[in-house]
């Protein structure tokens, strides 16, 4: 293998799907060839990159899994036809997805006033398999009680339910440590639980808990579907003698299959929840439309998720879209003031499948976040990277890194503080108190909402660098962006747009630093470190200036601008100067190119006169009015505050840099 290529024996075990352990094969074939400490190196890094791929591809395999069992899952209920078969599915599902040794299902039976184990997979106790639980008993029982997902690590040591000896006995006898139980709800109420189990302790992962909830959703679901077309076959046994009622139910349940058929399709080809919207329109011949949970109706929207069904709300239906106890938005069904039950179910059935759609779609969302702001991280901590794995890596991401780039630095302005929410120096002990228990929860909580707003921030930045086909990422207690640059548009432009509309996403003050255009990340990586250095220092600049909740660039700062710049070559260094010269006394020095006329001279000599313009016309050798009415052209030409100290300071220094830069030049 030649040198320079230590990624092919990696990229060989990637197309082959190897395991972990043989990605440690080439860098110990090399050593024992004898190979040179940068061929080991190089194969080490190597091995490294392609290690991290190998688990985000093993992770999108584990979400697409998880995914697909959702809608499979989704596919059996909507063509329900025996119950026992769907949850033997759904606990099947479960336990494979969550790699535990054992999955079951409880029911509570209300009559008995207890709950007995309706489904099992992996058990091998047949005690187990028969146990029936009092209310209230067992984590089961917790579960049921406070209609909240419980787990534990080691079931024998966690004291927090109800120890009896009918369940110890049981749970023993299977072997059982770790559990996992969520509730299985119709309504507000809990009708059951599902349960995940090992025989040794472990740590189950937030995600794995609220992937079990939505399973424990579908069980409810199928239990509530399997009794609604129970209820349905009953009522039709007692109206049989009533033909035109059977006809109009008969019209209703098509119409409720065909919409379950319709949302069914839908999930599995990857609509979105304006579609299921839609789909549900055209079957109840109304007009469906997806509310986000703030634009929604508050009463409405919190009885039907109390409740778990679709409310009337004047002449509209309302069906709150909720997952694990989060809001996500409603279906509102308008112009229908009448609503039959099964068209009622449709409507609520028609809620469930958004949620889950808008839970993949999140789930999406946040595996492309981390993967651009990996990316972006390597251009900042790692510039020596390969050039074709960025740009490889970039596409994916449908960014084009060969393109001009800014870097900006984003951070939520406080008064008092620094780069990411750090106090800064005006900021001053905390006064003496006589509750010091009082201040320190106070500190707690703008610690809190400190946290909580840069949460929002990243999340507004990964937002608006996936629309503008750029990076993001959280970094230094704030936010870097590494977005395009549109042709005619500037980074001054660019950092105050940017500020604006992360401002109006967070619903704060966003104060944004941009760098100099980065003309190519992908050829010149190493340049985005420095572009990030320069955008920090501008938007502390901006803070010190009081200009928090701006956006700026260097160029912005006047001659401030040549001190924030850093330069990362000396052509910037050049660059930087001339534009300086020419937004400072450019119009001047126009002017004199076209008329022949000597302003920049009567400039020179009026500071050198000490602003006098009687000395100024004995240093011309012309008269005074000649200076004045040299000045009042200067004027018109810069601005009538050109004579203010600090635009004062400017031009002599720009008429300074612009003599300079002729005498190089001749």
């Amino acid at each position: 293998m030649p040198d320079d290529q230590p990624e092919t024996p990696y990229l060989e075990l990637l197309a082959r799907g190897a395991p972990a352990e043989a990605y440690e094969r080439p860098v110990l074939r090399a050593r024992d060839e004898g190979a040179s400490a940068a061929r080991l190196a190089a194969l080490e890094r190597a091995k490294l990159l392609a290690l991290r791929v190998r688990g985000e591809l093993e992770g999108r395999r584990r979400r697409e899994a998880e995914l697909s069992a959702l809608f499979e899952t989704a596919h059996d209920l909507a063509g329900l036809r025996d119950l026992d078969a769907v949850l033997q599915a759904i606990v099947q599902r479960a336990r494979s997805l969550l790699g535990t040794e054992v999955a079951y299902l409880t029911l509570n039976d209300p009559q008995a006033g207890d709950t007995y184990m309706r489904v099992t997979d992996g058990s091998v106790s047949a005690r187990f398999q028969q146990l029936r639980l009092g209310m209230g008993e067992g984590l089961g029982g917790l579960v049921a009680q406070t209609a909240r997902p419980y787990v534990t690590e080691s079931y024998f040591d966690d004291e927090r339910f109800q120890h009896t000896r009918t369940i110890d006995s049981g749970v023993k006898d299977e072997g059982l440590a770790a559990i996992l139980g969520v509730p299985l709800m119709l309504g507000s109420g809990v009708i059951g639980v599902l349960f995940a189990a090992d025989r040794r302790p472990r740590v189950f992962e937030r995600e794995q808990v609220a992937l079990l909830g939505s399973f424990a959703a579908h069980a409810a679901v199928a239990i509530d579907t399997a009794n609604l077309l129970a209820e349905t076959r009953s009522a039709l046994a007692e109206l049989e003698a009533a033909n035109e009622i059977i006809r109009d139910r008969s019209e209703v349940i098509e119409r409720a299959s065909e919409v379950h058929d319709r949302l069914t399709e839908l999930v599995l080809r990857g609509g979105g929840v304006h579609d299921v919207a839609a789909a549900v329109a055209e079957v109840l011949s109304g007009t469906v439309e997806f509310t986000e949970a703030h634009t929604a109706p508050a009463a409405a929207v919190d009885r039907s998720r109390a409740g778990g069904h679709a409310v009337r709300h004047g002449e509209d239906w309302i069906a709150a879209v909720s997952a694990s106890g989060e809001l996500l938005g409603a279906l509102v069904l308008r112009g229908h003031p009448r609503l039959d039950p099964v068209d009622q179910r449709t409507l609520e059935r028609a809620a469930m499948v958004t949620s889950l759609l808008l839970l993949a779609r999140r789930s999406a969302d946040e595996a492309e976040q981390r993967v651009r702001g990996e990316l972006l991280d390597d251009l900042l901590d790692a510039p020596d990277r390969e050039p074709r794995l960025l740009r490889e890596r970039a596409a994916r991401l449908r960014a084009d890194l060969d393109a001009p780039h800014v870097v900006l630095a984003a951070g939520i302005d406080a008064p008092g503080t620094a780069f990411g929410g750090a106090p800064g120096p005006a900021a001053g002990p905390p006064e003496e108190t006589d509750e010091p228990d009082r201040t320190g929860r106070a500190h707690r909580a703008e610690g809190a909402d400190e946290a909580a707003g840069r949460q929002r921030l990243w999340a507004a930045a990964s937002h608006l660098a996936a629309t503008r086909h750029g990076l993001a990422a959280a970094r230094d207690g704030g936010t870097v962006l590494l977005l395009p640059l549109a042709d005619g548009e500037g980074a001054d432009s660019l950092a105050r747009r940017t500020a604006r509309q992360l401002g109006t996403a967070v619903q704060a003050a966003v104060t944004v630093g941009a760098s100099a255009p980065v003309p190519a990340p992908a050829a010149r990586p190493g340049e985005v470190a420095s572009a990030y250095a320069e955008a920090r220092r501008c938007l502390e600049a901006l803070r010190v200036l009081g200009r928090g909740g701006q956006g700026a660039a260097a160029e912005d700062f006047g001659f401030l601008g040549l001190l924030l710049g850093g330069a990362r070559d000396g052509a910037g260094d050049a660059a930087r100067v001339e534009g300086f010269i020419a937004r400072t006394i450019g119009a001047v020095v126009d002017y004199d190119a076209r008329r022949g006329t000597d302003l920049v001279r009567t400039l020179d000599a009026y500071f050198a006169s000490g602003m006098s313009p009687a000395r100024t016309k004995d240093e011309l050798h012309v008269h005074v009015n000649t200076v004045a009415q040299r000045l009042e052209r200067v004027g018109r030409l810069l601005g009538p505050d050109w004579q203010s100290p600090s635009r004062a300071l400017e031009v002599q220094l720009a008429l300074r840099l612009h003599r300079l830069a002729s005498a190089i030049a001749r």
